[in-house]
């Protein structure tokens, strides 16, 4: 038995390092110069959840806006269609772990694990096997840096849509605080926060913003394992 769970988790390292052959969780690189758009990437943690995400997913369908989903591997097994309909829309797939804990409190081993087996929870789901890394809570050190084994992706406008479930409110906040090359912190589970799309969207949209993927916001180029990434 031990031999197997070995065998298991080695699996899941591999699958994480690139180790089985496997697609990206970002989707095909579109043309789009930051450097000249009025870029802003909206970001949505902890799903996916199977009515919110829809509700989510459907608003930035209609506007051709393009986000990207760091998700929680319990969750895209426990709602593989929604997992997939995210990726089926182009938008980009980041890893959130599998059981959303605060990493510095693990050992580099768990937390290992805790990455890798998320990562295969989104690739069954999805397909696609994420590159990129948010660790929850936004909570990293150097032991989380270093046994991650991807590069973290923080936020530059947190919205407290978490604490604050009103649509208004988290719509507001990202528009008062809404500058080119921004990540916004949002998270998909909270029904107020899907509701919230349409003023964003809407309203960032009539100021010149182009909504793009975290990817497409840092160029589209490699990024350093380990190594944490958080716009102006």
């Amino acid at each position: 038995m031990r031999a197997k769970s070995v065998a298991v988790v080695t699996g899941l390292l591999m699958l994480l390092a690139g180790g089985t052959p496997s697609a990206s969780a970002a989707p095909q690189a579109r043309a789009v110069d930051c450097a000249r758009l009025k870029c802003i990437a909206l970001t949505y943690d902890d799903g996916p959840a199977a009515a919110s995400t829809g509700a989510l997913l459907a608003h930035l369908r209609a506007r051709g806006a393009k986000a990207t989903f760091f998700m929680v591997g319990a969750q895209a097994a426990r709602h593989p269609a929604m997992a997939a309909r995210v990726a089926a829309g182009g938008h980009e797939i980041g890893n959130h772990t599998y059981s959303h804990k605060d990493l510095r409190k693990l050992s580099p081993a768990k937390i290992r694990t805790e990455v890798a087996r998320s990562a295969a929870a989104i690739r069954r789901a999805t397909g696609r096997t994420p590159a990129l890394m948010r660790p929850p809570y936004g909570a990293h050190d150097a032991k989380v840096r270093s046994a991650v084994g991807a590069p973290l992706i923080m936020w530059s406008i947190d919205t407290r849509d978490w604490a604050d479930r009103n649509a208004s409110v988290v719509a507001s906040r990202v528009i008062a605080q809404a500058r080119p090359g921004a990540i916004v912190l949002m998270h998909d589970i909270h029904a107020t926060t899907a509701a919230a799309a349409p003023r964003i969207l809407d309203t960032l949209a009539k100021r010149g913003y182009t909504f793009v993927t975290v990817s497409e916001l840092l160029g589209n180029r490699r990024l350093a394992k380990g190594a944490v990434y958080a716009k102006r």
